[in-house]
């Protein structure tokens, strides 16, 4: 039997098969959910509008210990754009959200204002095209979003087994369904979400443990590589993003420690 929260987001994208290729995952997988797993639970919330507290009401009640302050909301709303982006190319509806975002004289607000006006002048089949050609090609993409890659040259060696180990002292299970590995920067940025939200089960500093050894060592630089590819356009504009907003929190974190 499905959870109400789940019917109301399959309702909301218009069936099984079109909320799947939404979040950039098989049609089996989400047919398989009773509920939709935690790590899930924002990538959901961005591409049917359904709000987090309906979509899992046990993880997104009240905030055990006080809410969440508005600083840490902002982090997990970061990482979950970006796992969002990075996961899949944007339809047409999230280009439309992304187009209305706003900005500041900060670097990462101008980054946002720099990404809006780029989702306001592409389409869903450019950015897919886009998307194809940077993450997947003929034979690899042009870019390998995985830390394997960017620390050994290789996938599926020891920083994939050594973030696995991490994640299990954590709590935190790979998804029903999920082809990628957890080293996908994807999939690193959604996790955060959840930590910087608390959504997640986990002791205090978690997010800054996690960053310290899993993405500060490598996320950088594909981001920066994201900036220039070749077969970037409105993908450029995410590796600003990903770029200004991971060097924000390499100097939070450095200043709380």
């Amino acid at each position: 039997m499905r959870d109400p929260g789940l019917d109301q987001a399959i309702r909301a994208a218009g069936g099984v098969g079109s909320l799947a290729k939404k979040i950039g995952i098989s049609q089996p997988s989400v047919s398989n959910w009773s509920r939709i797993p935690a790590e899930r639970v924002l990538t959901v919330e961005a591409v049917t509008g359904v709000t987090r507290d309906v979509l899992r009401p046990d993880l997104f009640g009240e905030v055990p210990g006080g809410n969440v302050d508005e600083v840490d909301t902002a982090r997990a709303q970061e990482y979950a754009l970006l796992a969002l982006t990075l996961s899949r190319a944007p339809d047409q509806a999230l280009l439309d959200r992304l187009s209305g975002l706003r900005g500041d004289a900060t670097p990462l607000g101008v980054a946002h204002v720099e990404l809006a006006e780029a989702a306001s002048r592409t389409t869903a089949e450019r950015v897919e095209r886009e998307y194809f050609n940077l993450f997947i090609g003929l034979g690899r993409g042009e870019l390998l979003p995985y830390a394997s890659y960017y620390l050994t040259g290789f996938l599926h060696e020891r920083p994939l087994a050594r973030l696995r180990e991490h994640l299990a002292r954590l709590g935190i299970e790979r998804a029903p369904g999920q082809a990628e590995p957890e080293d996908h920067a994807a999939i690193l940025c959604e996790i955060m979400a959840g930590l910087a939200s608390r959504r997640f089960p986990a002791p205090a500093g978690a997010d800054s443990e996690l960053f310290a050894q899993h993405l500060a060592p490598w996320i950088g630089r594909f981001f920066a590589d994201l900036e220039h590819a070749e077969a970037a356009d409105f993908y450029r504009r995410i590796g600003t993003v990903g770029r200004v907003f991971m060097d924000v929190e390499t100097e939070a974190f450095a200043l709380a420690s």
